[in-house]
């Protein structure tokens, strides 16, 4: 008997050519549409009506079963309700990557291994290699930042077609194949936002809280709607009009303090607030063992996009992980996950829970300390770019 294979498909191009390459191997394959999101579900911002009818297009081309499930329910309990929690607690929180431990390979792999299926697909640019966790060969398109959380179990039951191939290569198969999403927009951003401004959506869901915002030596500069509705390394939409000082160096949120209820912010780009040399991080998770303190020779991301960073192991275990870095680090934010590699081997990693030197104040859970690097909030979302699209 043909082993069974359920492929995640979202309906974009790298989860059809992934079905479609499991298909020309042999497998049984059989598709899975997940519906993770239906509050205010429409075709302005919500893209998966849409989505649901690619991938059974696509799944006519390959000739394949395909079937749509819906896991909202799920989605809103174990993931959206952390969303809103870490938010609430003045930090910027990485959705993509609780959906995968959580939803994509989780639920998902429960609901396949009741199908029958020994092991599932996406369409994520990563790689497994025995019980290891690789980046994905297209250095632009590796996913591998939010797949850390995944288990030795959960990888030894996963595939990822596509991981060794690049997007162009992709790209021009689906062509090939003559897949009708071939050239179809990757998708960006947090799922269940889809393109509608940030802040209008977080505030049916979390109360405007105005305070003051002030500049390093105590300023007062004007105010600010609510410390939920800042992240770390904004630039834009601050709401601070001119250059005070007349430098023109824009400002940049730096630092969020929950107990006055004030935003802080800097001018310049390369401000010493805005640097750190040392974090903390909790909910540690690894694919295999933790790294040994002291280690060398490593490298972290602290958001999606950024290059390596050399680093040192201060400590690591089973919760807590500590780094040091060769160089201050820009905008490492709370809330979004620090991920450590040895080379192209992913070995995990963990929240980030607070930040120092270098010239930055330290921050932590309460007073409170967060926000995402260069990201305004009512623009691009690229530190949650995952989709397996």
């Amino acid at each position: 008997m043909q082993e069974r294979i359920v492929v995640g498909m979202s309906g974009g191009v790298d989860s059809s050519v992934a079905a479609w390459l499991l298909k020309q191997q042999g497998y049984e394959v059989v598709g899975l549409f997940m519906k993770n999101w239906e509050d205010d579900d429409d075709d302005e911002y919500c893209s998966s009506r849409q989505d649901w009818l690619d991938a059974a297009s696509a799944a006519d081309v390959i000739g394949i079963d395909i079937e749509a499930v819906n896991f909202a329910a799920e989605y809103r309990e174990r993931v959206f309700a952390e969303f809103l929690r870490e938010y609430a607690a003045g930090r910027t929180p990485n959705p993509d990557v609780l959906c995968n431990a959580e939803i994509k390979f989780k639920a998902f792999l429960d609901h396949a291994l009741a199908l029958g299926a020994r092991r599932i697909a996406t369409g994520h640019y990563a790689r497994v290699h025995g019980a290891q966790l690789l980046r994905g060969l297209d250095p632009a398109k590796d996913q591998s930042y939010f797949l850390h959380r995944l288990t030795e179990a959960q990888l030894a039951r996963t595939m990822f077609p596509v991981g060794a191939m690049r997007k162009s290569e992709v790209r021009a198969l689906a062509r090939k194949i003559g897949l009708a999403n071939a050239a179809k927009r990757d998708s960006t951003g947090i799922c269940f936002i889809g393109e509608r401004p940030f802040r209008a959506f977080l505030a049916r869901y979390l109360p405007m809280r105005p305070g003051p915002i002030r500049a390093p030596d105590g300023r007062m500069l004007g105010e600010h709607v609510g410390l939920s509705f800042y992240t770390l390394g904004q630039r834009k939409g601050i709401g601070v009009g001119g250059t005070q000082d007349g430098s023109g160096e824009p400002w940049f949120v730096a630092r969020k303090d929950l107990e006055s209820n004030t935003l802080w912010v800097v001018q310049g780009h390369e401000h010493p607030w805005l640097r750190s040399n040392r974090l903390v991080a909790t909910s540690a998770a690894w694919v295999g063992p933790a790294p040994t303190p002291g280690r060398r020779r490593l490298a972290a991301k602290t958001r999606y996009r950024q290059a390596d960073a050399a680093c040192t192991v201060v400590d690591a275990g089973e919760e807590r992980l500590e780094l040091s870095f060769v160089q201050p680090q820009w905008a490492v934010t709370p809330g979004q996950s620090v991920v450590l590699y040895d080379r192209d081997i992913c070995l995990g990693g963990a929240v980030i829970d607070s930040t120092s030197g270098s010239g930055a104040p330290a921050t932590d859970r309460d007073p409170g300390h967060s926000g995402q690097a260069d990201r305004p909030l009512d623009r691009g979302r690229e530190h949650v770019a995952s989709a397996d699209r």
